[in-house]
């Protein structure tokens, strides 16, 4: 009896840790998580509620709602950026070139992730410490938001705090990494740390330009993430040279992005990735299937079109690519198509999900470039489905050379209306989203807004696939994804600022001008270089780094600006299917569970048909420039 009463004492004793170490373990796994879900559901309610408030109950406007709800959605956007950046690191998520260090001894490749680790913590520290004395200038000198009248002191704490957590990630990070390095390795990782940054003390009298790209190069080739790469080259240029202050470096990182258009990137992402595993998705692939999917190489047209349906969705391509893939492509390999060109047909169909708009890197290219979204959008359209049109007969035509076709030979009237009539909320989408915007109802934003909100109603409440799990997942992920985009711009405004104070865009301009003088030529050039970077460099951090270096050329030989984002978006739309960074590539890759290469010799036809369809979108503006100038007019 005593020996059961002392165990009984004892189990009791035990329990008080193990609940505390259970709570901090989960507060460990979930802080980021809940706050970045508040974040998004909150932001997402004030700008629909901005909508509705403007047109439908116009005698709710207290307090000028237009104005406070977009300056608070602002900021909770900029915290739960920097809160998905820590998540992101602790998720291991990010944009990085690895072709270098995969070919590299294992040893290596440790010593070279620890430090990296030690780069980024050490610019995550520098932007604490000159973040907190930004916050204690703003309290000094009394400044208040416009609309809220809170000390900008509040918003401002988003980039110390959201780094300090960054900077606890990095040390989890560390901590785990260095439980698997051996101390050999270890010191090897110090070593390549101390040797490169050894010569940021004797570069004082070095060109800005010259060291700026030199360390950002080093890091990219290190396998640094693209976003700290940036960040650090910058900050290691500004301590050899002393360039500019580096307390500049906290207020542009939250300047940067105090920017409502920039919001429509998060929104279009959860929107996607909402509608993409749920009912909306195979709804779409049924329409598509009931409408063409008797003709040969039935299931290739389907995954075409339904990338164009979705691509009105998501603004994304391996958003698409995922959607889509993990349907289709295992159908099409089994009713047998070559798994090369089944899953090459999607990864393909997918890049139309940059192209059509709404479409990520196009409101990345506005924001950076500073032109209107809107006419960005409208540029797009036209190329968007003249690719999706040209895919169509080309996947048609190889299709029916090597007999592929599905079970069904004949086209049922009374079945495809039924399937438009189950897909009518998924086809309301593009409607609401472009109708919105170019009816002028909402702003690009806004109508990400409401199809972010869309997606979550009918999910929920319509189709009732998705639960409070599925959303809270679904905005996790959106949050996740969407702050390694706004990192990337982030970095790149700070990085930026070395460029424009040296003027490499207009040496960049003036030398490739100097080899020609002909329009074409230098059109031509551009687009092998765009191509080149496509196959290095993911598309979102070449445009963030490339805009603005090469829109200045691309405006001094006469090419519209909003033409010019086409062509680079459609360039490096081909890298997301050219190795060895090709993201569509590689996602269909993991889905079909085959080689890349076998990927790369069935996909052949349809890459060729990009390259062509590019040259075309280049020489004949008006294709791109006809819908844009008509609302010019």
């Amino acid at each position: 009896m005593e020996a059961a009463v002392d165990s009984k004492v004892s189990n009791y004793s035990g329990k008080p840790p193990n609940f505390w170490m259970k709570s901090l373990s989960v507060l460990d796994r979930r802080f980021e998580e809940i706050l970045i879900v508040s974040g998004f559901l909150t932001f997402i309610i004030l700008i629909n509620l901005q909508v509705i408030n403007r047109y439908l109950l116009p005698f709710l406007d207290i307090g000028n709602i237009t104005t406070w709800t977009e300056e608070l959605s602002r900021y909770l956007f900029i915290f739960v950026s920097f809160l998905g950046a820590s998540l992101a690191i602790r998720k291991r998520e990010s944009i990085q070139v690895s072709i270098l260090t995969d070919r590299l001894p294992a040893s290596i490749q440790k010593g070279l992730l620890l430090s990296n680790t030690l780069f980024m913590f050490y610019f995550s520290y520098m932007m604490v410490v000159n973040g907190f004395e930004l916050i204690s200038f703003q309290i000094d000198t009394h400044q208040t938001t416009p609309a809220l009248s809170i000390p900008m002191a509040v918003p401002y704490s988003a980039v110390p705090i959201g780094f300090a957590l960054i900077m606890i990630r990095l040390i989890q990070m560390f901590i785990k990494d260095t439980k698997e390095i051996s101390i050999k390795e270890g010191l090897l990782g110090i070593t390549f740390a101390i040797v490169m940054i050894l010569p940021v003390a004797f570069l004082g009298d070095a060109a800005i330009a010259l060291v700026l790209f030199g360390y950002f190069a080093l890091f990219i080739l290190i396998g640094m993430q693209i976003a700290f790469a940036l960040g650090a080259s910058t900050l290691a240029t500004v301590l050899a040279t002393d360039a500019i202050p580096v307390d500049f470096f906290p207020q542009t990182a939250f300047t940067s992005i105090d920017n409502f258009p920039i919001m429509a990137v998060p929104f279009f992402i959860a929107a996607g990735i909402i509608m993409g595993g749920g009912a909306i998705i195979k709804r779409l692939l049924n329409l598509s299937d009931e409408l063409i999917g008797f003709l040969p190489g039935g299931l290739a047209l389907v995954a075409i079109i339904t990338s164009m349906f979705f691509a009105a969705i998501s603004g994304s391509g391996p958003a698409t690519v995922a959607a889509i893939g993990t349907l289709l492509i295992p159908a099409m390999i089994k009713q047998g198509y070559n798994p090369g060109f089944a899953t090459g047909v999607v990864a393909t169909a997918g890049t139309i999900g940059v192209i059509i708009p709404p479409s990520n890197p196009l409101v990345i290219y506005g924001v950076v470039s500073q032109e209107s979204i809107s006419q960005l959008f409208l540029a797009g359209i036209l190329p968007g489905v003249s690719t999706g049109i040209i895919l169509l007969i080309v996947a048609f035509i190889i299709s029916k050379r090597n007999g592929w076709r599905g079970e069904r030979t004949s086209f049922n009237l009374r079945n495809s209306a039924k399937a438009a009539w189950d897909a009518k909320l998924a086809l309301l989408v593009p409607v609401i989203i472009l109708g919105g915007i170019y009816g002028g109802f909402m702003t690009p934003t806004e109508a990400a807004a409401v199809a972010a909100a869309y997606g979550i109603i009918v999910g929920m409440f319509v189709y009732k696939d998705l639960g409070l799990k599925g959303v809270y997942q679904s905005l996790v992920k959106a949050g996740v994804t969407s702050s390694v985009i706004i990192m990337l711009m982030v970095m790149a405004s700070i990085f930026g600022r070395l460029i424009t104070l040296e003027k490499v865009a207009e040496f960049v301009a003036e030398f490739v001008l100097s080899l020609s003088e002909n329009k074409f030529v230098i059109l031509l050039l551009l687009n092998l270089f765009l191509l080149l970077i496509g196959l290095v460099l993911e598309a979102l951090a070449a445009i963030v780094i490339l805009t603005p270096i090469l829109l200045p050329m691309a405006v001094a030989i006469g090419l519209d600006p909003v033409h010019f984002g086409l062509i680079m978006i459609f360039n490096l739309a081909i890298g997301f299917i050219t190795p060895p960074v090709g993201v569509n590539l590689f996602v269909a890759a993991s889905t079909a569970k085959i080689k890349i290469e076998e990927i790369i010799r069935g996909n052949k036809y349809l890459l060729l048909t990009m390259i062509v369809l590019l040259l075309l979108f280049s020489y004949i503006p008006e294709i791109t420039m006809w819908l844009p100038e008509l609302i010019r007019n």
